[in-house]
């Protein structure tokens, strides 16, 4: 099991199946074995980053000032 490969969700509604395909693909055009959807690889895994969690500070409401 040496082999990597890149999970992927089927972006059809009624299908959404997970699929696991290799690295190779990456750039490359699949097809779901589930629905027959197409479905393009991306290049590089950016999406994979976890998300900050931490607020910014545009989401944060200016204190307010007692006159």
């Amino acid at each position: 099991m040496s082999e990597e490969t890149i999970r992927i969700m089927c972006p059809s509604l009624v299908c959404r199946k997970v699929l696991a395909v290799p690295v190779e693909a990456r750039g490359k055009t699949v097809k779901c074995r589930a629905c027959g959807t197409r479905i393009r690889i991306p290049e590089s895994s950016a999406g994979a980053k976890p998300a900050d969690n931490k607020p910014s500070a545009e989401k944060q409401a200016p204190p307010a000032n007692a006159a």
